[in-house]
């Protein structure tokens, strides 16, 4: 299991999925 987050992580340059969430986020609000 987790060696498979990790595999994701970094894919994803290290990011965790609350921040991509959050980056998600903050990028819609900033369009608004």
């Amino acid at each position: 299991m987790s060696r498979g987050k990790d595999k994701d992580s970094k894919k994803k340059s290290g990011k965790t999925l609350k921040e991509r969430r959050a980056e998600k986020r903050n990028k819609r609000d900033a369009q608004a």
